[in-house]
């Protein structure tokens, strides 16, 4: 199993949401769904429209855990939501290909990959890489590991600060400012 980083840069999460934007929308949205929700690929690609249309909050049961979750959505989430929204039937799946079939998640390794290196970001990047870039920004901006370990879903924090490369920016950070 690989392991994938954060996009630690919020510069750079601008530049793929940028790069998405001008190719899908559809892409950019599962891209700003992921960095702004934290669920997993196989959680958002598993919603339908019914799920999200005109809804403040989403409420999902989550595929891995099996765990009831409920969120508000962001401004900037429903706001996207509704512009690729448009002339969709109530029932049908969230995220479609091209053939009209629910969308897989190698589809979003692969567009996520290909936004990723074109803009430059250097670390490694998988599905995954949305769900830990929002922990990272979530734990940087409310600097509370146990709200964000609940949200995660993690059995405890010393799990989330790993998850999200937390404990081994902080052991870099200090040798880095350590000198004798």
């Amino acid at each position: 199993m690989n392991i994938v980083e954060p996009i630690r840069s919020k510069e750079d999460i601008k530049k793929v949401e940028q790069y998405l934007a001008q190719r899908s929308l559809r892409n950019r949205l599962i891209f700003v769904f992921g960095i702004n929700t934290g669920l997993r690929v196989s959680d958002i690609l598993g919603l339908n429209v019914s799920d999200v249309l005109n809804k403040t909050h989403i409420e999902i049961r989550e595929q891995k855990t099996n765990k009831y979750k409920m969120f508000p959505l962001n401004n900037k989430l429903r706001e996207l939501i509704s512009e690729y929204l448009k002339n969709r039937s109530f029932e049908e799946p969230l995220f479609v290909g091209k053939k009209h079939k629910r969308l897989h998640r190698s589809q979003v390794y692969r567009f996520l990959n290909e936004a990723c290196r074109a803009v430059g970001v250097k670390s490694r990047v998988g599905t995954h890489t949305m769900r830990k870039t929002f922990g990272y920004f979530y734990y940087k901006q409310f600097n509370n590991v146990v709200l964000l370990q609940k949200i995660l879903n993690h059995s405890n924090p010393a799990v989330t600060l790993r998850y999200i490369g937390i404990t081994q920016d902080e052991i870099d950070f200090s040798y880095y400012n350590f000198e004798l």
